[in-house]
């Protein structure tokens, strides 16, 4: 039998002097090390003119498309069997136009397919300028 005292067991100490001691070096360190690099740009004085502005705006056709499929162009309802024949009708409605802008006034609830039928006829008839006329949000 052992009957010696056994002496009480110290509770293990953590010492946060070193470890203080050596994030400031770390810390240190990456002041000294670290490069700071700054965003090129380009600092330019755009010239400016005092002519007064001139806006040639070209012969607009103005296409509706109903929800239920209907055309009209330029308010005036119309009927097509193909995409050619509607291109016949763009080059009667635009005229003397050599390349009149289209704007495109599809209701919400048109196929997509009727609006594609209108692009298409317009590529036909030789005309590229195409827009697509939307409704704002009241209020904002």
């Amino acid at each position: 039998m052992n009957f010696r005292q056994r002496r009480p067991r110290e509770e293990p100490e953590i010492n946060f002097v070193p470890l203080i001691d050596v994030l400031l070096v770390i810390l240190i360190f990456l002041m000294a090390t670290t490069t700071y690099s700054r965003f090129a740009e380009l600092k330019i004085n755009l010239p400016t003119a005092e002519a007064e502005k001139t806006v040639a705006t070209p012969k607009t056709i103005q296409i509706a498309i109903s929800a239920s499929g209907q055309y009209s162009i330029n308010e005036q309802l119309v009927t097509f069997g193909s995409p050619d024949d509607f291109a016949v009708q763009l080059r009667r409605a635009a005229g003397t136009e050599q390349d009149p802008m289209i704007v495109i006034n599809a209701d919400g609830q048109a196929s997509h397919q009727s609006v594609v039928n209108v692009m298409e006829a317009a590529r036909l008839a030789g005309y590229a300028k195409l827009t697509f006329a939307t409704q704002t949000t009241g209020g904002k």
